[in-house]
């Protein structure tokens, strides 16, 4: 009774909900499509895919101590996944196929496709909940739809936490050998260039690794995150956030580590611990709406009257926003940032999100895309739902009228410019006061642009693009 499990977003072998079932059921090997040409249609970066080879070869070694072989196949795009995993199956006698369930619409379609090729053939295929704590369409409103509201959504998931807690799962015992060796991890695939060393540097791969961040996070700084993750110049937040995209950590393995540093608590005790919980549960919550509406993964605002907003169509202020330079220091640090690691500070994705589909009144959907083409931990139900919360065309959104002001928020959370300073090396000169805004002063640099738009003005032409729609609320289904 052979078993594979297809590997995806859950490149781990610790607390792994299929891993753990197939080796529970029988011999097992493990499969990894390559599909660069569905990973370029969904805008993944190229330090992205280059963070899965290298986790592959993390795993590849780590399940080799279990004595399971990791194979590589290539299905360029999904469509031909059918046909890839029912030919290794029928070569390998395979009997079930096992995966950790995905919520994207393409996700959803390509493994039903599957399933029903497997079917034909008389191989099993079982999807298990790993990627969430729950498992969607458990967590409803009182008229049983997806909740459109966080906070709502989040006093469920709290009563269903203290009812019953998700368990770690053990990590298998190594089965006997299967005479069957895996397969060569490739350094890269076509059309991602490897990213700079020191990117990599900055993100290294393995359960190990992973693991470290964790328990240094929850030892050390987890009780100060509610006043630490705001300032982007020190080190308040986790930084498990590609760990978690690429499920080489587990939401489970995260909430018992905060838990266990809160003594059991979730809404007392520690409010960095009850803070960072919650940030795992808007997580949740953003996979959640993927399942329950749809249309939010094909491109759509989950609000469909904010669809008739007047966007501008402005390339040369979309392109300066994205080499950060628009002329505002947070904005430019920030974007600079992301350039440089693969990764921004959660308060200025924000920022920046809002300053380019409000002050810019660009589509939210170019920044959604062109943040995805960088981000190490580009995931799509957190990255959308944080574009559409920003751009206020999202479920939970926050209200249109409500625009961070990109030199208020500089001054209050980089009070004195160290993060500015650091990103942008050409400002270093200017005191703590000018820094945040250099154009008010008397001795810009020559060499930093100035603020490309004026945000009186820019708050106006939002507000009144907002209030010119028709008052629709958000509407179920797809």
């Amino acid at each position: 009774m052979r078993q594979l499990i297809w590997l995806r977003s859950d490149l781990r072998v610790q607390d792994n909900s299929a891993l753990a079932a197939a080796m529970a059921a029988g011999p097992t090997l493990a499969l990894f499509l390559l599909s660069p040409g569905q990973w370029q249609a969904h805008d993944d970066a190229p330090c992205k895919v280059d963070f899965w080879l290298r986790n592959l070869g993390e795993l590849a070694r780590a399940l080799g101590q279990l004595n399971v072989p990791l194979l590589l196949r290539r299905a360029d795009r999904w469509d031909a996944a059918p046909r890839v995993i029912g030919e290794l199956c029928r070569q390998l006698r395979i009997t079930t196929v096992r995966v950790n369930e995905e919520y994207g619409v393409n996700e959803s379609h390509r493994d039903r496709a599957v399933a029903q090729t497997l079917a034909c053939q008389g191989v099993g295929f079982h999807a298990h909940l790993d990627q969430l704590l729950f498992q969607p369409g458990s967590v409803l409103s009182h008229s049983g739809g997806y909740f459109q509201v966080y906070s709502q959504f989040r006093k469920v998931c709290y009563r269903r936490l203290h009812g019953s807690l998700p368990a770690l799962l053990q990590q298998p015992a190594a089965q006997a050998p299967l005479g069957l060796v895996g397969d060569a991890i490739p350094r890269a695939v076509s059309g991602f260039a490897p990213p700079a060393e020191s990117l990599r540097a900055l993100w290294p791969a393995g359960e190990q690794e992973a693991q470290r961040r964790l328990r240094s996070f929850a030892e050390q700084r987890i009780d100060a995150y509610q006043q630490d993750r705001d300032f982007p110049a020190q080190p308040g937040t986790s930084q498990l956030s590609a760990y978690l995209a690429a499920g080489v950590l587990s939401p489970r393995q995260c909430l018992h580590a905060a838990l266990q540093a809160n003594r059991g608590e979730f809404d007392s005790g520690s409010s960095g611990v009850v803070s960072w919980i919650n940030e795992l549960l808007w997580r949740e919550f953003y996979k959640h709406v993927l399942v329950g509406y749809p249309r939010v993964s094909m491109h759509r605002a989950f609000r469909p009257h904010t669809e008739a907003l007047p966007w501008r169509h402005a390339p040369d202020e979309l392109a300066a926003w994205q080499q950060g330079r628009t002329g505002f220091p947070l904005i430019d640090a920030a974007m600079r940032q992301l350039l440089a690691t693969g990764w921004m500070h959660n308060r200025l994705r924000m920022l920046v999100a809002m300053f380019l589909s409000k002050h810019l009144l660009i589509d939210w959907r170019a920044g959604e895309r062109f943040f995805m083409r960088q981000l190490i931990d580009g995931d799509l139900a957190a990255n959308n739902g944080g574009w559409q919360w920003s751009a206020s065309t999202g479920t939970d959104a926050v209200p249109y009228f409500r625009l961070f002001n990109p030199l208020s928020q500089s001054r209050r959370f980089d009070p004195e410019g160290r993060f500015i300073r650091h990103w942008l090396p050409e400002l270093a000169g200017l005191d703590d006061k000018a820094i945040h805004n250099p154009a008010d002063g008397l001795f810009a640099p020559a060499d930093y642009p100035r603020p490309m738009l004026d945000l009186g003005q820019s708050r106006a032409r939002v507000l009144a693009a907002f209030r010119g729609l028709p008052c629709t609320a958000p509407e179920g289904g797809p």
